[in-house]
């Protein structure tokens, strides 16, 4: 059995201009998948610009597998329809956590991550000691889909005799 080495929670914050997939707007969701667990967002009905402010917490058991992120547009009578996808890496976030930080000041930038063809960034993307815990904001550029973006924010929960 793969060993436990802690839960990483994902706030999916919102979507910006997110691709139209029904008549003039779509009803978009996203599905997060790493390894075989798959975690989904509500349905925001009618919006391209979506604000979710919702957190979903996987179990992390490898650090090299890559989170998968999909957003899909729901659909009543039909197939969902595709709205782009994105994947990103946690082994710089995770790097992040075995730092020593515990008398470093709240706000500090402890790592860039730049925009490059490896990954799906929008922007670079900060990795910062904010209260006590070490978070990672990003903006997703999403592929395979004609415009959209999804910002994400990631904070890591210890989960007691698992220690990354």
């Amino acid at each position: 059995m793969e060993r436990l080495l802690g839960l990483l929670r994902i706030r999916i914050k919102r979507g910006v201009n997110l691709a139209i997939r029904d008549i003039n707007t779509s009803d978009p969701y996203i599905v997060i998948r790493m390894g075989k667990q798959k975690l989904k967002t509500r349905v925001m009905e009618r919006d391209v610009n979506p604000v979710w402010n919702e957190d979903l917490t996987i179990f992390v058991y490898d650090p090299e597998l890559p989170i998968k992120l999909a957003v899909l547009d729901h659909d009543f009578f039909s197939m969902d329809d595709k709205m782009g996808d994105a994947e990103f890496h946690l082994k710089p976030f995770l790097e992040g956590l075995k730092m020593n930080l515990k008398n470093t000041p709240s706000g500090t930038v402890i790592n860039r991550i730049k925009p490059s063809k490896s990954n799906c960034l929008a922007e670079e993307s900060c990795i910062t000691w904010r209260n006590n815990v070490v978070v990672q904001d990003l903006c997703l550029r999403l592929r395979n889909v004609e415009c959209g973006e999804v910002e994400i924010e990631l904070h890591w929960i210890d989960v007691p005799g698992c220690k990354y």
